[in-house]
């Protein structure tokens, strides 16, 4: 059924009404292809201009060693803790790190050191943009180059030959506050790199060597005189039967009297001992750029009696052989550094009855050169270690008894024969001081004594030299 005309005439009407509202509430016909409903909206927005940065602009800044170290802006503070590789805004100047402990840890305490190497504390040579120094004996860099562009220079300052940071006249130039080379001044990085911080590495622990070889020798002046030398001989005189600590700024090797000593590294320099042996003759002898000079030295006799039976003991040489490579292989092995701090003490206090070089008849008959000390004491007196060391030998041997070697490292040995006990063992650790031993008259003894001595790569030398100090101190 189609519906009327009157039915659909409201419909009409009402769709009308709603065209014109939509005409007058948007201003367009609805029927238009593109309908915008605000036509005061442009099409495109422009951007807003982004203001560029102003320059930082750093004012001065101080490094107080290796690690620390703060710099001062125009509208700020900073410091860092690990040299520069990363920097945290600080408040005010009483948070900004300070020289306290500078004398012990600070650059008062890096100069002394670097003084004492090489007499001129922390200056740098032939270094590229590195003018002459400062009144204070610091260098002074005008000039710096940074990725291949020459900048300006507001202030620089190194802490040793090799480290050194300079300020740059704004942070535009460089990502970090402040420059840093390790090379003394031939390069330049901006920031911190892998290779750098290992550079500071080495340097902090050549420092600390430094510090602790100084430590060693009996004041500053002894220090300067033998680290601050190429070569060093400590003493330059002596006689035979002595002993002479060598010391040299870099590996190598000395050859002398028909052996080679190999120098050992140990803190900042390279060391051995060369001993002088009772047939070495008078003269001038070149060690490095030194010169040794050995002067002709006589020894006293003396003569001695003993039983038959006694006499009788030398003459088996097959015991005597076996022991003889028991002891050599003992003395074989020594640890490649010094294992004493303190001055060498005397094992006993004993009565003294033979020293040490006397020319010694047995029953009227040459027996040798006596290469150590006779102290006489009561049996059972305690021996003590002469210094600190490690156990190598402790054995009953057939001619000096019950016998104990004890390693000071760098090839030199303590002896204690004839004891009438032991009480150490191989691989022990000692210290001066420590009971070690009884004294005895056991082996090819004429009464109750310790015969004590040192050896020096398998060379005896007079252990007179040793007491109450140590080789690092008989600088002259």
């Amino acid at each position: 059924m189609r519906p009327s005309k009157r039915r659909q005439w409201p419909l009409l009407v009402g769709a009308c009404i709603l065209a014109a509202c939509v005409v007058i509430v948007f201003g367009k016909y609805p029927f238009e292809s593109s309908p915008t409903l605000n036509t005061n909206v442009p099409d495109t927005v422009a951007a807003t201009p982004v203001p560029t940065p102003i320059p930082r602009v750093a004012v001065e800044f101080r490094m107080l060693d290796l690690d620390r170290g703060w710099v001062k802006y125009a509208d700020g503070m900073a410091h860092t803790s690990d040299g520069g590789a990363h920097w945290q805004e600080v408040a005010s100047m009483e948070a900004l790190p300070t020289d306290g402990g500078a004398a012990t840890n600070g650059l008062e305490a890096i100069t002394k050191l670097l003084s004492l190497e090489s007499g001129t504390g922390s200056t740098v040579e032939g270094a590229s943009g590195v003018s002459a120094t400062t009144s204070s004996g610091s260098p002074s860099v005008d000039i710096v180059t940074l990725n291949g562009t020459m900048f300006d220079v507001k202030q620089s300052q190194f802490v040793t030959p090799k480290i050194g940071w300079a300020l740059l006249p704004s942070t535009t130039n460089s990502k970090s506050p402040l420059v840093l080379t390790v090379d003394g001044g031939q390069t330049w990085i901006d920031g911190m790199t892998e290779d750098a911080k290992a550079i500071i590495l080495g340097e902090k622990s050549h420092l600390t060597q430094l510090k602790a070889e100084a430590l060693l020798y009996k004041d500053e002046a002894g220090a300067k005189a033998v680290m601050g030398a190429s070569w060093k001989l400590i003493p330059d005189q002596v006689s035979p039967g002595d002993i002479v600590l060598v010391r040299h700024k870099e590996a190598g090797s000395i050859a002398w009297q028909g052996k080679t000593y190999t120098l050992q590294p140990y803190e900042a320099g390279y060391f051995t001992y060369l001993p002088i042996s009772m047939s070495v003759k008078a003269g001038t002898y070149p060690i490095g750029d030194q010169t040794l000079t050995i002067k002709a030295k006589k020894f006293e006799t003396q003569y001695l009696k003993v039983t038959e039976q006694m006499e009788s003991m030398k003459q088996d040489t097959t015991r005597i052989n076996a022991d003889q490579k028991k002891i050599d292989l003992a003395r074989s092995k020594s640890e490649p550094r010094f294992l004493f701090s303190g001055p060498f003490v005397k094992p006993i206090e004993g009565i003294l009855t033979t020293p040490y070089g006397y020319t010694r008849y047995v029953n009227g008959k040459y027996d040798s050169a006596h290469m150590a000390l006779d102290l006489a004491a009561k049996e059972g007196t305690p021996i003590k270690a002469t210094n600190d060391g490690v156990v190598a030998l402790a054995e009953l041997l057939y001619l000096t008894g019950n016998s104990i070697y004890i390693d000071h490292g760098m090839g030199l040995f303590s002896q204690y024969a004839h004891l009438s006990e032991l009480r150490v063992k191989p691989g022990d650790r000692v210290k001066q001081g420590d009971i070690i031993g009884l004294v005895g008259t056991t082996g090819f003894s004429t009464g109750p004594h310790l015969h004590f001595t040192f050896w020096a790569h398998n060379i005896q030398a007079n252990p007179d030299l040793f007491f109450n100090t140590t080789p690092f101190q008989w600088v002259k």
